[in-house]
């Protein structure tokens, strides 16, 4: 087998990674028609849950995601895709990364651990 194993679940977790960095930048999923996708353009595709179809990285902020490198776990449940983030940002909320909280283990407080790439205000009308 050559890749993720969809016959034992029809998504599997996507963890995208800034290839130049190390950077989790976001966590997300893929059927086996986003990752169909994602090989043909070299343009990362996820599922979206809530929307209920494909996803394509960017396509309202622009904010694309080029495949440099594809890995799957060794239980073919898991892809991990290292990237080139254009714009800046993954996450939709203006942050580089969906990861941009930070919870104190003592206390259980969050805080926020970056600064915004954009006003999401500005890209979402």
């Amino acid at each position: 087998m050559d890749g993720p194993d969809f016959s034992k679940t029809a998504l599997v977790p996507a963890i995208a990674q800034d290839v130049a960095t190390g950077e989790v930048l976001m966590l997300a999923y893929m059927d086996a028609h986003a990752y169909a996708e994602t090989l043909r353009t070299r343009r990362v595709c996820y599922y979206s849950r809530s929307r209920k179809r494909l996803w394509r990285k960017g396509e309202e902020s622009g904010h694309v995601q080029h495949l440099k490198h594809l890995y799957y776990d060794c239980d073919a449940d898991t892809v991990l895709v290292k990237v080139e983030q254009v714009g800046g940002a993954a996450c939709h909320e203006g942050y580089a990364s969906c990861f941009f909280r930070e919870i104190d283990p003592a206390s259980g407080a969050a805080k926020v651990i970056a600064q915004r790439v954009f006003d999401p205000a500005d890209v979402y009308r």
